[in-house]
């Protein structure tokens, strides 16, 4: 097992990785039972895939501490990912009589981890214990850790949300073995981001492992992780609220974003839609000489290495239309993430009037 601290401003989050750290979770959440105003009741909740995986062994151990548990399970998928959903959560708080000092627990993939998260900031102005247990490849190197939460609108994604960074993060890799390709391959969209913006070796290593390595070498796809949450630590520590440097884990995010939203949530997933944001960033970085010339085409042959798509589906106008609705728009600019070169990234300004015209190239 290794284990990180990161320090935010209101609490710091531990993040304990390791195989069969799932297994231990009763022995990681036990600590909690030492604290002053320690939890009188739990709250799980999961989603309709993860549910029938884990979370009756899970209950079981954490109900051995002796403290009350019980569980919301939420409709699995990026649709969902609402302020109904929310909602609900808040109700089956209430008639379990939820207070202050007691605990939620996020056992899922980044969707349920992003709703439980924005609960636990929000009910009762904030719930003191919040954990994360990702389950998905994307949760465990990236929105488990950071304390980014919230939730969709039909005008755009995580228009609606909260900084609350989780207590405790128990990342077992163990359970990346239940994932269907399809949702690996999504996560590894994120891990391609990391080695694009600050740590370029991941990208040698992905390339090594190829498509089926998820399954067959299990120390590099822990290492992997490491690498990951060891740089969203260093970045978040330094830029909890994004104010500078935490934007650059917005790379390929601005137009990815504008894609799951003009797929209406459900045509792309998340991994793929960064994708296709990354793909179309480095295109635009190399049209404008911000870009190392060939960066485009390495990048290309990764995420089709991993079944990644890469070309945008719609047209730049309706693109650009989506991406005025982003949260990464402020006033008359938007914050656009380039790099430079693989593992060095710069973020940029654009006038929204010049950004159409620079975004033509997308289209030839």
């Amino acid at each position: 097992m290794k284990e990180l601290t990161l320090n935010g401003k209101n609490n710091s989050s531990r993040i304990i990785t390791g195989r069969g750290s799932l297994q231990n979770s009763k022995e990681h959440c036990r600590d909690f039972l030492t604290c002053k105003n320690k939890p009188s009741r739990i709250c799980v909740i999961t989603d309709t895939n993860v549910e029938k995986l884990y979370l009756e062994s899970l209950e079981k151990r954490i109900r051995s501490l002796g403290i009350p548990v019980f569980h919301h399970v939420l409709y699995a998928g990026e649709e969902n990912k609402n302020l109904a959903a929310v909602s609900e959560i808040y109700d089956t708080l209430s008639n379990h009589q939820t207070g202050r000092d007691d605990m939620i627990i996020a056992l899922g993939g980044g969707v349920t981890g992003d709703i439980a998260g924005f609960a636990a900031a929000t009910y009762l102005r904030g719930i003191r214990y919040f954990v994360q247990i990702p389950t998905t490849l994307l949760a465990q190197v990236d929105s488990s850790v950071g304390g980014k939460c919230g939730v969709d609108l039909p005008q755009g994604k995580n228009l609606v949300g909260a900084f609350r960074q989780p207590d405790l993060v128990i990342i077992d890799p163990d359970v990346l073995k239940t994932l269907p390709k399809n949702t690996f391959t999504d996560g590894m969209a994120e891990v391609i981001k990391y080695g694009c913006i600050r740590d370029p070796q991941i990208l040698d290593m992905i390339g090594e492992m190829g498509l089926n390595g998820y399954d067959k070498k299990d120390a590099e796809i822990t290492e992997l992780i490491e690498r990951c949450i060891r740089i969203k630590t260093d970045v978040v520590e330094a830029d909890e609220t994004e104010e500078g440097l935490r934007r650059i884990l917005n790379f390929g995010h601005t137009i990815g974003h504008g894609v799951e939203k003009l797929g209406g949530f459900t045509q792309f997933s998340h991994g793929e839609a960064v994708s296709i944001g990354m793909t179309a960033a480095v295109r635009l970085g190399e049209s404008l000489g911000i870009t190392q010339n060939g960066c485009c085409e390495r990048l290309s042959n990764i995420l089709h290495a991993y079944d990644l798509p890469t070309n945008i589906t719609y047209t730049v106008e309706e693109i650009y239309a989506a991406m005025m609705s982003d949260k990464k728009k402020q006033g008359d600019s938007i914050h656009f993430v380039f790099i430079e070169n693989f593992g060095k990234a710069q973020v940029k300004a654009i006038p929204v009037t010049e950004l159409l015209q620079m975004m033509k190239v997308l289209g030839d």
